[in-house]
C-alpha cells in the first residue's frame, strides 16, 4: 500500500512539473504554481524540471519497489 502511494504520488509530481514548464515555455509570464518563488523565468523553469525528475523518480522507484515485493507483474 505504501509504495502504491508513493507511485502515485510521484505521478502527481510528474504531471505538475510538466504541465507547469511546458505552461511557462508557452507563456513566459504564467509561473503558476512557483509563483511564490520570485527566481525570474530560469529559475522557475529550473524549479518545474526538478519537481518533474523528482516525480519520475519516486514513481520508478515505488515501481521497482512493489514488483519486487511481487504486488507487480513481472516481465
Amino acid at each position: 500500500m505504501k509504495f502504491d502511494v508513493l507511485q502515485i504520488v510521484g505521478a502527481v509530481l510528474t504531471v505538475l512539473g510538466a504541465q507547469g514548464a511546458i505552461r511557462l515555455l508557452v507563456d513566459h509570464g504564467n509561473t503558476g504554481l512557483l509563483s511564490w518563488l520570485g527566481a525570474g523565468f530560469a529559475g522557475t523553469l529550473t524549479g518545474y524540471l526538478v519537481v518533474t525528475a523528482a516525480g519520475i523518480v519516486l514513481a520508478g522507484w515505488a515501481h521497482d519497489r512493489a514488483k519486487a515485493l511481487g504486488r507487480r507483474k513481472q516481465g
